[in-house]
């Protein structure tokens, strides 16, 4: 049986959270929109991201090998798409886009793989894929936490063990150490939602447990924030969220509220949209590629944020498309297509005043998508299970996204190729009382 992803655990939640609707103050009417967008300027951090575990292959004892292990994942892990031994030529891939931010993971298992035993190996792994993205001309997005660990923090009890917390900052403390000087940019949590919730469903943790590792996820990062800024002045740190629409708050508010005060941009995930005729029609929760995308929700979610922090920067931390296998989706709609229709949102964001700070396409390679080979997300997509040489392959996203990124966003007279929904819930009755459109 397959297990949820952080993307079908966001699709099941939006499905149900519509019934969570409440009455809101009236919004402020947006201006008109304008016939032509702006660019994005040159200072907007085009960007790519993808997570260790899920690429690099040749994986070390952790909670995920192990749940693989243990049969609780659809495809065996293999060596995912062997990132560990070409990330030159995928970093190559990335810098010839013409991005700016390269995100990726610094494994703990990998560099920590007993207690008290540091492997100089695994740190020169990732001293060579950091210096690689540099030498490229881009910015390394450093994750400390993308959801794995090590195995004998397993048999420790996981975030269920009060003792994880110190176990963390110790493998974060020198992390932050070693690469601070890169002067990256951070992300300490990937997803906390997301996590527990995984976590919980793959026996990590007990469910009596969820309230802990809350707790315990933001004590960690609250104290790792701090040592961020002690060794590296200036940093940019966040947790990014996966925006959950209709419920975000609900979702993720507890969470987002313990650490607030330590996130110096906010870093946000949208993947898909919840209007009327998509309740209607239904969420899938195993086949993500016929879930509605709703490009224009990526505005609302950014609307979101940017009233609940004022002035604050924000980021899109990851926001791709699934595809099955590879395979055109049923609904005609293209990677290239949802990447310039997403991309005209984020114009029309950063014109209405949204400090808008940069974007990452989630992934630049398709990948191991926490069990599973069958969803597709890559720029570039790659048969893990029927080719042994992992070719990797280009979509009609690769000129799509390199155009824009030269161009710092879509031709200013560009119209998004699926007309905006009448009344989406993505940021609740906020987009259904006040919804954006198009120009005719």
């Amino acid at each position: 049986m397959r297990s949820l992803s952080r993307r079908q655990a966001l699709a099941a939640m939006s499905a149900s959270a519509a019934a969570l609707l409440v009455t809101a103050a009236p919004v402020q009417a947006r201006p008109a929109p304008p016939d032509l967008v702006a660019p994005l300027g040159p200072d907007f951090l085009w960007g790519v991201a993808a997570s260790g575990y899920q690429a690099e292959g040749h994986a070390p004892d952790s909670n995920w090998s192990r749940y693989v292990a243990a049969g609780k994942t659809e495809d065996p892990y293999l060596e995912s798409i062997d990132f560990y031994t070409r990330y030159r030529s995928d970093i190559q891939l990335a810098a010839d886009l013409g991005v700016k931010v390269y995100r990726m993971g610094i494994e703990w298992a990998r560099v920590q793989p007993e207690p008290g035993r540091w492997d100089e190996d695994g740190f020169r792994f990732y001293d060579n894929v950091i210096a690689t993205i540099k030498a490229a001309g881009m910015r390394p997005m450093l994750t400390i936490d993308h959801w794995v660990y090590p195995g004998w923090e397993v048999d420790r009890g996981g975030w269920g063990n009060p003792g994880m917390v110190e176990d963390w900052l110790a493998n974060a403390r020198r992390v932050v150490d070693r690469y601070a000087p890169a002067d990256p940019m951070w992300v300490t949590f990937n997803e906390p939602a997301m996590y527990v919730i995984n976590e919980t469903r793959h026996g990590g943790i007990a469910a009596t447990a969820v309230p802990a590792m809350n707790e315990r996820l933001a004590q960690s990062h609250n104290s790792i924030y701090d040592y961020i800024h002690q060794v590296q002045p200036g940093a940019m740190v966040t947790s990014n969220v996966a925006y959950i629409p209709a419920a975000d708050d609900l979702v993720s508010g507890a969470m987002i509220s313990r650490i607030a005060h330590k996130l110096d941009y906010i870093g946000i995930d949208y993947y898909y949209g919840l209007s009327p005729d998509t309740l209607v029609g239904g969420f899938s929760f195993t086949e993500l590629w016929k879930n509605s995308l709703q490009p224009e929700g990526i505005y609302y979610a950014l609307q979101h944020y940017a009233r609940a922090f004022p002035g604050k920067p924000l980021y899109i931390v990851e926001n791709g498309m699934p595809t099955e296998n590879g395979h055109p989706r049923d609904d005609g709609y293209t990677r290239a297509d949802l990447l310039r229709d997403t991309v005209y949102w984020l114009q029309r964001a950063k014109a209405d005043g949204i400090n808008l700070i940069g974007y990452n396409y989630w992934s630049l390679t398709d990948n191991y998508e926490w069990g599973s080979y069958t969803p597709r997300f890559g720029l570039y997509t790659v048969d893990v299970l029927t080719d042994p040489s992992l070719t990797r392959k280009p979509t009609d996203a690769v000129p799509a996204y390199t155009a824009i990124t030269r161009a710092g966003g879509v031709p200013p007279a560009y119209r998004p190729t699926r007309a905006p929904k009448a009344c989406s819930f993505v940021d609740a009755v906020a987009s259904c009382a006040d919804p954006v459109t198009v120009p005719d």
